[in-house]
């Protein structure tokens, strides 16, 4: 072998008495190498699918005039797949107290919009908006008691709320000629 094979630059302590990779002999000792192959760039992060798309929708009742159909200021927001997503909007909106009265925010599946017009919110439950705050919760189907009574309870737990909760059925509130009642309670 001869001299100028050698490296007699001294080793680190991972190389344990190796010859440096080709790259290295050309460099200075402690220079540090340029990679432009971008291989050491962290992989992008993973995002965590839903089982649907969902869409936020905004009400704004400024944005309504007196002849203007019902669900005509109705717009939505943003549609979202991922858990990641979700929050992302809604680490960015408007906190409910920041609206104004009447204003409303809806999630919906994608592709149903906030409107009893829609056949598939048909048969769900109503929301009726008295003088307090309210979470409405649209289903696909007010007749199926075990489903809403699991869903109220579900709800209250998830609130830390103590008092009852009503469930009101879309048909039973058109039928009232005063207020509807409640057909489930929690």
């Amino acid at each position: 072998m001869a001299a100028e094979d050698i490296d007699t630059r001294p080793t680190s302590a991972g190389s344990r008495g190796r010859a440096p990779p080709e790259d290295d002999r050309d460099r200075e000792e402690g220079e540090i190498a340029d990679d432009d192959s971008g291989s050491h760039a962290p992989p992008p992060p993973t995002k965590h699918q839903l089982e649907h798309a969902w869409t936020f929708w905004f009400d704004n009742p400024q944005g309504k005039s007196k002849q203007a159909a019902w669900g005509s200021s109705i717009r939505p927001i943003h549609t979202f797949s991922t858990v990641e997503d979700f929050w992302g909007l809604y680490n960015n909106i408007h906190r409910p107290s920041k609206l104004v009265v009447g204003a409303d925010f809806h999630c919906f599946k994608e592709k149903i919009e906030p409107k009893w017009e829609d056949p598939i919110c048909a048969n769900g439950v109503v929301s009726v908006r008295g003088k307090q705050e309210r979470i409405a919760i649209w289903t696909k189907d007010a007749a199926n008691e075990a489903a809403q009574i699991s869903i109220g309870k579900q709800w209250k737990e998830f609130l830390d709320y103590k008092d009852s909760i009503g469930f009101i059925v879309h048909d039973d509130a058109k039928k009232a000629d005063k207020g509807p009642k409640n057909r489930y309670t929690v």
